[in-house]
């Protein structure tokens, strides 16, 4: 059977370990001729014009690579005439009207970062581990123009463990995308891959994160402060307030004790201990304004934070809703 022409639409890196199993094992049965990624954007404090990870991995691979900033009537036809079999999309980062989609006969596929119909939107990772889920992972979807609500032909669940950070759910979720392919790759490839649609009454929405996010508020239970604090790492990263300056909180866990909340209770072996409204926040790695992220045993030797210190929080933004966040435009 002739292999499957398919170009990927992505622009995070954590599509690398599906790409390299499209360009290694998979190459058998697909033929990549095409990348679609976001166009090259500044980033860091130089603010500096870098290729994304998916452009520099296809250009070392001698594949065309498209970056274009509107999906227009042009680019539609350019990729029209590349005659795809198969499209796969995973953090594309433009929507794709209903014409582009119909293109490729093998049709359009989506690798979601959530188990769908939880957490559609923009932050499917980051939000999971917030809002305290102990269990997450991809959906096979086949795309629709509404926001993640295609069909479901299969899906891949990884655990979240008390410690997980995004950034290591990440890495988890990255990692099943090519088995999650591959074992529907032979039945998409005959045509017979079977779809469930979602159950709207269950669907939940996650939205875009902004640095507004990273207040924490004492009073809520120590888990829910944990888990908002490690879903949260390493963007914004959550934070408190110590002497007019913002202390920045990389991972934390929920123990048993009380103290008032916001009130440092002391520290163990681990971490910083934190006054909660219900239960101690245990703090194990913590960063000041230009430093770097230390354990907190480190931490606290070159910034002292003794019982009794009370440190400054403020509201919990919601997460999660039943229905799309607007969209919020960035100010001119």
């Amino acid at each position: 059977m002739p292999r499957l022409r398919t170009v990927f639409f992505g622009s995070d890196a954590i599509s690398l370990p599906l790409l390299e199993w499209l360009a290694g094992e998979g190459a058998s049965q697909v033929e990549l001729i095409a990348i679609y990624t976001q166009p090259d954007r500044p980033v860091g404090r130089g603010q500096q014009v870098q290729a994304n990870a998916i452009k520099t991995w296809a250009l070392a691979r001698g594949l065309p690579v498209h970056q274009p900033h509107k999906i227009t009537a042009e680019v539609r036809e350019a990729y029209a005439a590349t005659a795809p079999d198969l499209a796969l999309v995973m953090a594309y980062g433009h929507i794709l009207r209903d014409d582009f989609i119909a293109i490729p006969p093998r049709g359009t596929f989506n690798f979601h970062a959530s188990l769908l119909p939880n957490y559609r939107g923009a932050s499917p990772i980051q939000t999971s581990v917030a809002c305290g889920e102990s269990e997450t992972g991809v959906s096979l979807m086949r795309i629709v123009r509404r926001l993640d609500a295609g069909p479901v032909a299969d899906h891949e669940a990884v655990r979240i463990e008390t410690l997980d950070t995004a950034l290591e759910i990440e890495q988890k979720l990255a990692a099943v995308c090519a088995p999650l392919l591959a074992r529907n790759l032979p039945t998409l490839t005959a045509g017979t891959l079977q779809f469930v649609a979602q159950d709207e009454d269950a669907a939940t929405f996650c939205r875009k994160l902004t640095k507004a996010d990273a207040a924490l508020d004492f009073t809520a239970s120590a888990a829910v402060l944990a888990a908002r604090i490690n879903g949260l790492n390493p963007w914004p990263a959550a934070q408190a307030e110590h002497a007019g300056q913002p202390i920045k909180f990389g991972l934390a866990d929920a123990v048993p004790g009380t103290a008032e909340p916001g009130m440092v209770a002391g520290a163990d072996a681990c971490g910083l201990l934190i006054g909660t409204g219900e239960g101690l926040l245990r703090v194990h790695r913590l960063q000041r304004p230009g430093g770097r992220l230390l354990s907190a045993p480190e931490f606290l030797r070159g910034c002292p934070l003794p019982a009794g210190t009370r440190l400054g929080g403020g509201a919990l933004s919601p997460l999660v809703a039943k229905t799309p966040f607007p969209v919020v435009k960035p100010s001119v």
